[in-house]
């Protein structure tokens, strides 16, 4: 019977962020890292961690939130990884899971912390609106630098009146559906 393998995954929510100070100092044979928000499980290392672990690995992470920032998905994710066999540790926090050994201590801990950071999530956010709407109230906040030319969405709207579908425009232009609508309605408005 094989042992496993020792599986690292780590998570910052930008780039421009590192991951040094996560598990670090530890050794492992494989290593996942995402640079993207844990508002969802939506990321590509993790959903590779995902289909790579097997039953006698053994995942460490650095702490809860770096793992899912709802309790939702953090509990789902411990529950998809024990169920196939893999053991998951919380180096931070300390706390280990396994399929064999259900601690319902442990099990308490992980959904409390887990609504912490869930809570800590929306906190950040109700933080990040509150100074955007300060700083349009002085006239500093100007959004998002503009994706199109205003020769490009000429075209666009063009294409648009034409009668081409919308998610078809929206894919050449490499924008979404929903700023494609908006573009749409101020044209309309003006």
């Amino acid at each position: 019977m094989s042992k496993g393998q020792r599986i690292a995954y780590r998570r910052v929510s930008t780039v421009d962020q590192n991951t040094a100070r996560q598990l670090d100092g530890m050794a492992f044979d494989i290593e996942f890292t995402d640079k993207a928000s844990g508002k969802d499980t939506k990321r590509p290392q993790l959903e590779a961690l995902m289909r790579h672990a097997r039953s006698g690995d053994h995942v460490y992470v650095h702490s809860i939130d770096r793992l899912a920032r709802n309790t939702a998905d953090l509990l789902q994710l411990v529950e998809t990884l024990t169920a196939k066999g893999v053991a998951l540790s919380f180096v931070k926090e300390g706390l280990n899971f396994t399929a064999d050994r259900a601690d319902p201590f442990q099990t308490l801990m992980l959904s409390m912390l887990g609504s912490v950071a869930q809570f800590e999530r929306a906190i950040i956010l109700e933080r990040q609106r509150e100074g955007i709407a300060v700083a349009k109230a002085e006239g500093k906040y100007r959004g998002g630098k503009a994706k199109l030319s205003t020769e490009q969405v000429a075209a666009m709207l063009a294409r648009v009146t034409a009668g081409e579908p919308k998610a078809a425009i929206a894919r050449d232009f490499g924008i979404s559906r929903e700023t494609l609508y908006q573009h749409i309605k101020s044209a309309a408005e003006e």
